[in-house]
């Protein structure tokens, strides 16, 4: 055996004085405030909003051609990857618009919009941006889309987030698809993630490792038929309250909400689907799209909630809402 050397014991020396130091945790506010400038992330879907990544409709929704029409009332071309839903083509500058107002209320209630420079060369549906990044305790998941229409939308999104020194905890990645649509805060050591055919047991057990190191219990949400995502039936209001369409929510769900203290409100059936698809940005405080029924606001004020509306029509018609159009990067623990 050789013997040890001189610089080698005196190394040996040096590195007893300055030693590993698992604790605190990465996420600890202290820490990401002193190595990544910010508290970065989230731990709840209802604290006050301080952060959200965005991206408004640009050039890329214009690949749109009315004389490929599919048969589901719909355009699109399955070679390239796009489609648009409905009778109706969009309106490009009617998006903008809408989307603009959005970014003025937000701005207005004090949060900090990031947006995504640009879209990935054909992506027409990167402003729907919660699909792409969740918000987790220090940083950001970045996703996988499932389906060739969206795939990559995740790189711009991953260039802007490490241009604004948010920390990426982990990309999905394998054959895990996940799409942050179908992720929800239920408090601050409970997730919920909607299974479906864009959301797979691979990508919420990748999402779950994650969680775990963080003590948080990931809930798995088996969505039923076709539905895309769980903020499509459910989305939390405040801490203790959230809106929903319980005849699509598994009974075992409703159970598990009602065991950690979280009351519902019913959509009424005068309301388009796209009311859940709202944004909480603070506890109780939330835009919504407008045409809330009478029945359904009535509901929300005895509950406490303070409402914000503003017409979205233009851009619900790409498939997403203004849930879907928000990732939020920092909330306030609640």
């Amino acid at each position: 055996m050789n013997a040890i050397t001189e610089n080698e014991w005196r190394y040996n020396q040096l590195i007893k004085r300055f030693p590993s130091e698992p604790e605190p945790a990465f996420e600890a506010p202290d820490q990401l405030e002193r190595w990544w400038g910010r508290n970065w992330g989230c731990s709840n879907d209802v604290g006050r909003l301080r952060v959200v990544l965005m991206h408004r409709p640009g050039e890329e929704v214009n690949q749109v051609d009315t004389a490929r029409r599919l048969d589901n009332n719909a355009f699109g071309d399955e070679q390239t990857g796009w489609y648009w839903r409905g009778d109706t083509p969009p309106d490009l500058p009617g998006m903008q618009a809408q989307h603009d107002a959005y970014v003025a209320l937000l701005r207005a209630e004090g949060v900090e919009v990031v947006f995504v420079d640009k879209a990935a060369e054909g992506r027409m549906k990167t402003c729907y941006t919660r699909d792409s990044v969740i918000g987790v305790g220090g940083g950001a998941i970045v996703t996988r889309l499932g389906p060739k229409i969206r795939r990559g939308e995740e790189l711009p999104v991953t260039r802007t987030l490490a241009g604004i020194g948010c920390p990426i905890l982990r990309t999905i990645s394998g054959t895990g698809v996940m799409e942050g649509g179908s992720f929800c805060w239920l408090n601050s050591k409970t997730v919920a993630i909607g299974l479906s055919s864009r959301v797979n047991e691979e990508g919420a057990r990748q999402v779950e490792e994650v969680l775990r190191t963080q003590g948080v219990e990931l809930i798995r949400v088996g969505l039923t038929g076709y539905r895309l995502h769980i903020d499509g039936v459910f989305v939390m209001l405040a801490p203790d309250l959230a809106l929903c369409n319980s005849a699509l929510l598994p009974w075992e769900f409703i159970q598990r909400l009602g065991e950690l203290g979280i009351k519902l409100i019913e959509v009424c059936p005068e309301d388009d689907s796209s009311i859940i698809n709202s944004l909480a940005i603070g506890p109780g405080r939330v835009i919504m799209p407008d045409g809330l029924s009478t029945r359904t606001e009535r509901e929300l004020t005895r509950a406490g909630v303070e409402i914000l509306q503003l017409p979205y029509d233009k851009v619900i018609l790409g498939g997403g809402g203004l849930h879907c159009s928000t990732s939020p990067l920092i909330r306030d623990e609640v």
